[in-house]
């Protein structure tokens, strides 16, 4: 039903075990835990065995046929009272943990609004104005990435500006996943950026720098995906780290806030921008 895969990474051979992961919906929450959890461990290679929108008995005894088959702890999100039931009395049956993940948070927000519980499977992923908001915000992320409609991009939420390789594109689409509108504009050397960047009614503007050797690595291999090795000033460490002083002046001169993603996820640079787009909403955030 599932084809085993780890989630966890480890530059060492290790000890491993199975973790069954059982949703009624995507299984996007508990594959997010699961990784969280398995990155807290080394030399322990967990190997995931996903079920997801597991809404009849049928489809949860094919489940529990490879649970048996390969005991390992369990995870689940299953919201239907019965197949819950069954689920947490088979594991039981087999010694087997079998951890509701979302109980704990559940049951605390249920006594702090001292509001009952929703039984809908899958009501994060109701199709509301949230989610429509996300699929404008991807649209417009696919529609003004690299310098694209430049002149327009005082209709963003916010504007990502840096030298080549310094993931702006990929971190725009991960805010559009969050409903954020993103732009990003790039810094080519000998050009300068659009004059819609000074425009006061853009909400905020962000400069994403990385270290020389971070960016030169990246363009190689960029380039080598391009078959193309021929010596240029996109690599050129002397190039490369004036491109980066020249940012770092004009993100000054501008005053814009600055991130430097070189040892940053995708995720961690999102979740800075996220903070600096709420202070700057609220008025916290001066200068910008």
């Amino acid at each position: 039903m599932s084809s085993p895969t780890q989630i966890g990474s480890s530059s060492k051979i290790g000890s491993y075990f199975h973790v069954h992961l059982l949703s009624d919906s995507t299984g996007e929450t508990l594959n997010a835990l699961a990784k969280a959890a398995a990155a807290r461990f080394e030399g322990i290679l967990p190997i995931e065995h996903i079920y997801v929108l597991i809404r009849s008995e049928k489809q949860l005894e094919r489940a529990l046929v490879e649970i048996e088959s390969f005991p390992g702890i369990v995870l689940h999100t299953m919201v239907d009272t019965e197949l819950r039931d069954a689920l947490e009395a088979r594991c039981r049956e087999l010694d087997i943990p079998a951890i509701g993940v979302l109980d704990p948070l559940v049951v605390a927000f249920s006594r702090h609004l001292g509001a009952a519980v929703s039984k809908r499977v899958g009501a994060q992923h109701q199709l509301d104005n949230e989610y429509f908001e996300r699929i404008e915000a991807l649209n417009y992320a696919i529609a003004h990435d690299d310098g694209a409609a430049a002149d327009r991009v005082k209709n963003a939420d916010v504007v990502l500006v840096g030298v080549s390789r310094t993931s702006k594109t990929p971190t725009c689409i991960y805010l559009a996943h969050r409903g954020i509108k993103a732009a990003n504009i790039p810094l080519v050397p000998g050009r300068d950026p659009p004059d819609e960047l000074d425009d006061m009614n853009i909400p905020l503007v962000v400069g994403l720098i990385a270290s020389p050797e971070r960016l030169i690595s990246i363009r190689k291999n960029r380039l080598l995906t391009l078959n193309d090795d021929r010596p240029s000033s996109y690599t050129d460490q002397e190039a490369v780290r004036q491109e980066i002083i020249r940012a770092r002046r004009l993100f000054e001169k501008k005053g814009w806030p600055v991130i430097d993603v070189t040892r940053r996820s995708i995720e961690e640079t999102s979740a800075t921008i996220i903070s600096l787009l709420n202070e700057k909403r609220t008025g916290r955030l001066g200068g910008i």
